[in-house]
């Protein structure tokens, strides 16, 4: 019977490791369709920011309730982990809590301190149930931010009670099986209680032997598939920030965030206008395109940012154009660059590794000329981000093309514009006249 579980287990893992293997492929290939982009400058200060945003959630703890809520979760997260290695070496070795003749005694103080943390996080789970579905959170509501109608807020509730459940799981195991060394069976080596699952024994406690291995082994079992399910089932979901928000904070902007980045191709022809650079004969005049129409015109950091969105919405709730009733929202920016990544991965995945065009982008497609014109740039979205994502990058490539390519701009800014290029000044004077107000001054 034991080999029989071993080899389901072996199985189990292999196939769970083939699909995330899989998905992660897909991932990989549809960020490498954007602009190169050099983020390799200054690692030291890369690896202070990702420490200090990513590891030390510092962002998270300008709210600090809910940032020491999702510390709990986090944390958990990270520490528990070590246990799921111990039931991984067990369901391949046919072993029993692998770790306990090594570790002793500090064994039983591991596993309390885990469990300690797995009650947290369930507890966790079910406040952050609370706050979104009976005291409903405005930030996190789908009936006043449509970009959350239908996946993105089962998704969220998805998790938390798939939390519940293998946290649930997990402390119910130890209790049977603390309750099955007390009786003597001898695959259930003596490690004592535990100081959470020790409350659960009294529900168990009557239960003949038989049905207590069997509900232990059906935890186990639920535990470890449902860790792996987990693993592949974020690779879809907001929760991929988990993973990727080390290296998204480690490529983060490090330039002040009020400065928006040159065209190369522009500046180039502007200095050379000016008398300040010379024509490169060897250099291309054909410039491929002004702005971003799609994903593959965005930068590849941009793509990591959609796949790295957590959908918290504070960029949302923080943006002024939001909160005076336009159409933009910065978290739907981030997510509809997401959606269109997936349908572009889809493409790629039954074209052999080729995008057949579908006649769709990400500006008109997904994202609106009026969303693009409502932004003020006033960086709140990238200033309240807590993974340092910038929607408004994204934003001004999509609106660069929108108003470069297509023309496609209000007639006071076209007179801006022109002004700017006749005058150096949006206002329609003349260059010699700027200073002619000082004269009346007395």
């Amino acid at each position: 019977m034991q080999i029989i579980q071993q080899i389901l287990f072996v199985a189990a893992f292999g196939l769970a490791a083939y699909f995330i293997s899989k998905r992660i492929q897909i991932i990989k290939k549809t960020i490498q369709l954007g602009r190169a982009e050099d983020r390799s400058d200054n690692p030291s200060e890369r690896l202070k920011t990702m420490l200090r945003i990513a590891f030390g959630q510092k962002k998270m703890f300008d709210r600090p309730i809910v940032g020491i809520l999702h510390f709990v979760i986090y944390a958990g997260f990270l520490l528990i982990n070590v246990e799921v290695l111990e039931i991984v070496l067990d369901g391949i070795l046919g072993t029993h809590r692998l770790f306990a003749p090594v570790l002793g005694s500090f064994y039983a103080f591991l596993i309390n301190f885990f469990e300690i943390l797995a009650a947290g996080v369930l507890l966790v789970c079910i406040v952050f149930l609370i706050r979104r579905n009976i005291t409903k959170v405005e930030r996190l509501q789908a009936t006043r931010h449509r970009e959350l109608n239908g996946f993105p807020v089962i998704d969220a509730n998805t998790i938390l009670f798939a939390e519940i459940i293998l946290m649930t799981a997990l402390l119910s195991m130890n209790a049977v099986d603390s309750i099955l060394q007390e009786r003597g069976n001898e695959h259930y080596h003596p490690v004592g209680s535990f100081v959470i699952s020790s409350f659960l024994k009294p529900i168990f406690s009557n239960w003949n032997e038989t049905a207590l291995i069997i509900y232990e082994r059906t935890a186990w079992w639920l535990h470890i598939l449902g860790i792996l399910g987990f693993a592949l089932y974020v690779t879809y979901s907001k929760h991929l920030h988990i993973f990727l928000a080390f290296p998204n904070t480690y490529f983060s902007n490090l330039k002040a965030k009020g400065e928006m980045p040159n065209m190369p191709e522009v500046t180039k022809e502007v200095q050379i206008m000016l008398g300040l650079a010379q024509p490169d004969a060897e250099a291309s005049t054909e410039i491929a395109r002004f702005g971003a129409k799609d994903i593959k015109d965005l930068s590849w950091k941009n793509l990591m940012d959609a796949y790295s969105c957590t959908e918290c919405g504070r960029c949302t709730s923080s943006c002024p154009a939001n909160l005076t009733g336009k159409a933009l929202s910065p978290r739907k920016i981030m997510m509809d660059t997401r959606d269109r990544l997936e349908e572009v991965g889809r493409n790629l995945a039954v074209n052999g590794g080729i995008f057949v065009e579908d006649g769709k982008a990400l500006y008109g497609s997904y994202i609106t000329s009026e969303e693009l014109r409502a932004c003020t740039t006033c960086n709140a979205c990238v200033q309240e981000c807590p993974i340092n994502i910038s929607p408004l990058d994204i934003i001004l490539q999509l609106r660069r093309y929108q108003i470069m390519e297509e023309s496609d701009a209000p007639a006071s800014w076209n007179a801006m514009f022109s002004n700017l290029e006749t005058n150096q000044a949006p206002w329609k004077f003349a260059t010699s006249d700027r200073f002619n107000w000082a004269n009346e001054v007395k």
